[in-house]
């Protein structure tokens, strides 16, 4: 473990992603693969760990895997951690495949009203957002299939809710009536985008404004292409409603998606900066410096 260097890997649902890193959490080679948890041949994890990552297993380097590696359903399964949570937290709940050589990053967990909810994954990007931005308290915005809201005090993820935004927009415009009206791939309509945020955080509800793309539509108001951008709006829209809208809030995630989120807040009055990739990779690196690795 006082090996220079760490295998950083981000093991997801559909995709598989690894770097190598120096010393100083420098990326020197990156990789990716189709293989995530759900494309593993017959569940031989270990298979498809070596195969992609042997070569950078040199000099007793440290491998810390991140992701829905470790649910259920992934390699093995690594036990939520409990908010309030830091990075001294989750290293001590690390679930270890290689005792001292590979281990697996546990997700978070919380309750809130008498309902748990969780993330895997998420936590480690937001330790590398303290990182980068020098942080230790602050709103984080993770956009996806399931967007997180997540609150940091003092370096610790203390709060935090997950929406189902991303998956109901393909619900939305592959399986509802509004799909016969959206044409789901076109190129955004800023202006169409956020006359759908203004409509869900001041209209009468989502379930409500969601028919009204369909009405529109039928009284050729809303073109499918422009109906894709309107949806859009209206799902992070609602997001936004449901939130206490403070200070700046730091987005991370993928370019297109952070995008929108970006669109919105702006509109909202909000300050917003934005990081990518790069956060999965210095949280894990920030993880290894918790656990007495190189800085």
């Amino acid at each position: 473990m006082g090996q220079p260097g760490l295998v950083a890997v981000d093991w997801g649902t559909t995709s598989l992603r690894g770097a190598l890193l120096d010393g100083t959490g420098r990326v020197l080679e990156e990789k990716s693969a189709p293989l995530g948890i759900l494309n593993v041949p017959d569940s031989d994890f270990a298979g498809v760990f070596s195969a992609q990552f042997a070569e950078w297993r040199t000099s007793g380097r440290l491998c810390l895997m991140s992701g829905m590696i470790g649910s259920r359903q992934g390699w093995r399964e690594a036990p939520y951690a409990p908010c309030p949570a830091g990075l001294a937290d989750v290293a001590q709940r690390l679930r270890w495949i290689e005792p001292g050589r590979v281990a697996i990053v546990p997700g978070l967990s919380i309750e809130q009203d008498g309902v748990p909810d969780v993330m895997r994954g998420e936590e480690v990007q937001i330790f590398g957002a303290l990182r980068l931005t020098g942080l230790s308290d602050g709103q984080f915005v993770l956009p996806g299939t399931h967007s997180k809201w997540v609150t940091v005090r003092g370096g610790k993820v203390v709060g935090f809710r997950t929406f189902m935004t991303g998956e109901v927009y393909g619900l939305l415009t592959q399986h509802s009536i509004l799909a016969r009206t959206t044409e789901a791939g076109a190129p955004l309509d800023e202006g169409k985008f956020l006359e759908g945020v203004g409509r869900a955080r001041h209209g009468s509800g989502l379930l409500h404004e969601a028919f009204g793309a369909r009405a529109l539509a039928l009284f050729e108001r809303l073109p499918p292409p422009q109906s894709a951008s309107y949806l859009s709006g209206l799902l992070i829209g609602d997001e936004l409603r449901a939130q206490a809208l403070g200070g700046d809030v730091v987005l991370i995630g993928a370019p297109a998606l952070t995008m929108r989120y970006a669109l919105a807040l702006r509109h909202a009055g909000v300050a917003t900066r934005t990081l990518g990739t790069e956060a999965t990779w210095a949280g894990l690196m920030a993880l290894h410096a918790a656990m007495g690795g190189p800085t």
